[in-house]
């Protein structure tokens, strides 16, 4: 008698570690864009609006 066994693959699954700093990294990325393109906007409607938010957060901006 003989005995077989059945193998099944799966795919290697990303360490969890490098999952998140790749999300943090994107989600950086993506939040020094928006901060560049709204401090530099030539648009004074958002350019305030940003300004606004700083001081409704009690942060200094000037």
């Amino acid at each position: 008698m003989t005995q077989t066994h059945l193998t099944t693959t799966r795919p290697l699954a990303k360490p969890a570690a490098a999952s998140l700093l790749l999300q943090l990294a994107a989600a950086a990325g993506l939040g020094l864009v928006l901060l560049y393109a709204v401090a530099f906007a030539d648009s004074p409607v958002l350019h305030n609006a940003a300004h606004d938010v700083r001081h409704i957060t009690v942060k200094p901006c000037h």
